[in-house]
């Protein structure tokens, strides 16, 4: 087969365009990419390590997607890994000290080793499969602008990110991760929604100043419950330190000025109960103030309140195949990765903010 395409080029591009027009008039053809990787693939023979072929342009899209609803990542900035198990690095004061560095004629030099090798971490792994029925491929193929196979993926997406987005909240929101003196749980007139006694700035202030005494940082991250956020829209007090601004409501932005945060986040991802068949709030009625290390995601050594190891490479979409007793293109995707605390100290939980 090889020599006669050798021989034959022109033979052999004719007969492949016949095969892609009449696989496209059927609506089989899931994206036009397809056609340079089939025409490597009969040029070579697979090896068993390429058993499982990876489509590089709706990897490309899982990739580069994100949910806006989803904000895990502010908490737990991700970190690719080369390995789908180890330990996790996470750090105490001593990383976030400043050291005298000063050093004078025939003295040894300062050392310093930033983390330690903490409680091992194992990557999940998360796989679904997106199915587009052959006749909506047709009918989708018709108009321009409208790509089935990237929407498969989307949505298929969504629903890992969900999963993800469910674990992080429930690392953060786990007491257990913070010392005593970085959490606190509000109750009765303390709570945000009593608009007479409560005084969420002055709260926020304190588990600033928490997190800057344990580790020598300021926080640099606010995440508030969607639930939350619905009740500080209209808190009286917070209303009276916007008046000037001309806005009659509060904002996220607004908060992160007016508590000199540069990230406050609104977490509104819900997700349906198995056991109540009931819509639930993922990050329920608890804010999450932390310091992250945001900018730096390829650096798994920069301490940080949190992080997620993700397996380097992933998502990936597999080569869509085509499941003919539904009728259909079947686009199969998956993730590897593990949200982990890193450091409890660099965080405050503020547990039922509102009532």
């Amino acid at each position: 087969m090889k020599q006669m395409i050798l021989k034959h080029p022109l033979v052999f591009l004719v007969g492949l365009v016949a095969l892609f027009a009449l696989v496209g008039a059927l609506g089989w053809m899931p994206h036009a990419d397809h056609g340079a990787l089939l025409l490597v693939g009969l040029g070579n023979i697979m090896s068993p390590s390429q058993a499982r072929v990876v489509d590089p342009v709706l990897s490309t899209v899982a990739q580069g997607y994100q949910n806006a609803d989803m904000v895990a990542q502010y908490l737990f900035p991700r970190v690719p890994v080369g390995q789908r198990g180890g330990r996790i690095l996470q750090f105490g004061k001593e990383d976030f000290r400043l050291y005298n560095t000063a050093r004078t004629p025939g003295t040894n030099t300062k050392r310093v080793q930033y983390g330690y090798l903490g409680s091992p971490y194992a990557l999940e792994s998360h796989s679904l499969e997106g199915v587009v029925p052959f006749e909506n491929m047709q009918e989708a193929n018709a108009v321009p602008g409208i790509n089935l196979a990237t929407g498969a993926v989307r949505k298929t997406q969504n629903i890992v990110q969900l999963r993800t987005e469910y674990a992080s909240a429930q690392l953060a929101r786990n007491a257990s991760a913070y010392p005593s003196s970085n959490k606190t749980a509000l109750s009765g007139t303390s709570q945000w929604s009593d608009y007479v006694n409560s005084d969420p700035s002055k709260d926020i202030e304190a588990a600033v100043e928490q997190v800057r005494a344990s580790i020598g940082k300021r926080a640099n991250t606010i995440l508030i419950p969607a639930k939350v956020m619905s009740v500080l829209r209209y808190h009286p007090k917070l209303l009276d330190r916007i008046k000037y601004t001309g806005r009659d409501s509060v904002t996220a932005d607004l908060l992160s000025a007016l508590w000199q945060i540069p990230n406050v986040v609104v977490g509104s991802a819900i997700y349906l109960d198995d056991t109540s068949d009931a819509f639930a709030d993922v990050w329920g009625k608890d804010v999450v103030v932390a310091y992250t290390e945001l900018g730096a995601l390829s650096d798994g050594g920069a301490p940080s309140y949190g992080y997620t190891y993700r397996l380097d490479g992933y998502p990936l979409v597999e080569m869509p195949y085509q499941d003919r007793n539904a009728k259909s293109w079947i686009y199969p995707v998956t993730d590897e990765l593990s949200p982990v605390v890193a450091s409890g100290i660099a965080g405050f939980l503020i547990q039922t903010a509102v009532a």
